[in-house]
């Protein structure tokens, strides 16, 4: 019986030519309803998709035959992760296929701003001749600050330098090594903000991204700072942005994703201002681009068919494991742990040390790892972390890691410990186990033990062990209107130092965290998050 494959997103013609030429049947189904695609998905191999189309558990359960799904791109959020792995569904992407195309578009943006081309193309197609009013500037000598330095902000790098740019990086996994390697000066924001002439951010969209350049963040900037974006709409606050645009503070935006597409109200008034250079979200829409990433999505469809090995699969490992319940959950206390190691250390990290106590924990030892190092980069990347590309990434990223395994713990049968260290020697330590069955718990924070769920928004600071030090906290907390959901406490003798962990509903706002700061008697604030 020939293999099947259907194609439901529109992608470059190559893919049909390959999987005929392979003797696979290609069927294109193109904006099909999930109803239509409930009904015809138990007839296909393998499924080839982009953006458009959503692969949810219902179609997985329904696709009695599917062996692959392949994106033609990078991202896998519209794809039901989970319920592949539980059917046996491997996945696969083209995660470098629009590196060049994003890339190039971003130097075009820059190029764009320095050089007023849009409105002098618009003034000179309306008759007008006014050779004045579009002077630019030169990019010789001025400083590109480029906010996240993955692929993509590492190709922006390379090709801004050969302008004679100056080219500065924020990537809190990026390495002294990797920075050297793409001539890119390593600093922190706050430098990059305050140095920086053209600032352009390459980063996913996440809770901690997410408006990343704001009124705070803008008002730090050099005034007349261009901004641009061309990596995922959000990523700047537009209302801010265009607030600074209107004050001068911000001299000019380029801008190719929106938090809202297409535009609303509000990204039309940034769009229409007359310093504002805006392409509609097209910076990896080039012939080469979609041939690229439709070229290599064929090809791990085809070779996973064949049951040949891929060179980029999603849930490989994830699949492997996904028939032991058991290690799920220290899956999951893992991936958590590694998120908050990663948001407690304050340098760019440049060792993972993840020591396992146990027989059980030793036994599923490497994906334990891998889910840790997941947790960890899935702070930063834009590339989708899984367990099969985390330890190539952590290489590319410059990290160390080292993993051991140990017979036992006095306290606890199985124990999960994550320490991560940063370029000047600063270590955070974390040890985690599971209580009962399936509920992952932090059980110590360097030398502090206490227990605490690693769910939601965490709140954490030490403080002199005194009465009446919570109930400042949680006076503050009370008037911001945040709840408490659990707390708890860790010291080592009473009237020491403590380290006290508190769960709230709600993220806390600066201003609230900078008043918890400020209470004599405690210091080292800091808010994580966990998805």
């Amino acid at each position: 019986m020939a293999y099947r494959v259907l194609i439901t997103d529109a992608v470059d013609p190559v893919c049909v030519d390959m999987l005929q030429e392979a003797g696979i049947e290609a069927d294109v189904r193109l904006k099909q309803s999930p109803e239509a695609l409930k009904a015809i998905v138990h007839a296909y191999d393998g499924w080839i998709i982009r953006s458009g189309t959503r692969i949810t558990s219902d179609l997985i359960d329904a696709a009695e035959r599917l062996q692959v799904i392949g994106r033609a791109g990078v991202g896998v959020d519209n794809i039901d992760l989970e319920a592949a792995t539980r059917k046996g569904v491997l996945v696969v992407n083209a995660p470098e296929g629009n590196t060049i195309s994003t890339a190039e578009h971003t130097s075009a943006m820059i190029l764009a701003l320095a050089r007023n081309i849009p409105a002098a193309t618009a003034s000179l197609q309306s008759g007008a001749w006014e050779r004045k009013a579009f002077s630019g500037t030169e990019l010789y000598g001025k400083t590109l600050g480029i906010i996240g330095v993955g692929k993509i902000g590492r190709t922006v790098a390379q090709r801004m330098a050969a302008f004679g740019m100056d080219i500065l990086g924020y990537d809190p996994l990026l390495s002294d090594e990797v920075a050297r390697r793409y001539g890119v000066t390593r600093v922190s924001l706050p430098e990059l903000l305050e140095r920086s002439d053209i600032i352009t951010v390459h980063t996913p969209l996440n809770k901690h991204t997410r408006g990343l350049l704001n009124r705070e963040t803008l008002a730090q900037c050099k005034p007349g700072v261009w901004i641009v974006n061309c990596a995922r709409g959000g990523v700047v606050d537009e209302e801010a942005l265009l607030e600074a645009l209107e004050s001068g503070q911000v001299g000019g935006a380029a801008l190719d994703v929106y938090a809202q597409e297409p535009p609303g109200a509000l990204q039309r008034r940034l769009i229409a201002h007359p310093r504002v250079v805006a392409t509609p979200h097209i910076a990896a829409s080039t012939a080469e681009a979609q041939e690229k990433v439709a070229r290599q999505v064929t090809e791990e469809v085809i070779h996973a068919l064949r049951g040949e090995p891929v060179r980029t699969p999603v849930n490989a490992m994830a699949i492997r494991m996904a028939a032991h319940p058991e290690v799920q959950p220290y899956l999951q206390l893992a991936d958590r742990l590694g998120q908050v190691a990663a948001q407690l250390v304050d340098g760019a990290l440049q060792r993972v040390h993840v020591r396992l106590y146990g027989t059980l924990t030793g036994q599923y030892a490497d994906v334990i790892s891998l889910a840790v190092l997941k947790g960890i980069l899935s702070q930063w990347l834009h590339t989708p972390v899984n367990f099969v590309n985390a330890p190539v990434l952590a290489r590319e990223k410059g990290l160390e890691v080292d993993v051991q395994k140990s017979s036992g713990e006095e306290d606890f049968t199985q124990l999960v410990e994550v320490a991560v260290e940063d370029e000047q020697g600063r270590k955070v330590s974390l040890a985690g186990t599971v209580i009962g069955r399936r509920e992952p718990r932090i059980v110590r924070l360097n030398e502090y033990h206490f227990e605490v769920r690693p769910e939601g928004q965490l709140l954490f600071y030490h403080n002199v062990d005194r009465p009446g030090m919570l109930a400042r906290v949680g006076q503050l907390l009370a008037e911001a209107d945040i709840n408490i959901a659990g707390l708890a406490l860790g010291r080592q003798e009473p009237g020491s130092d403590a380290l006290t962990a508190i769960s709230v509903d709600t993220p806390v706002p600066d201003s609230v965290l900078e008043a918890v700061a400020d209470i004599p008697g405690i210091r080292d604030v800091k808010q994580v998050k966990i998805h």
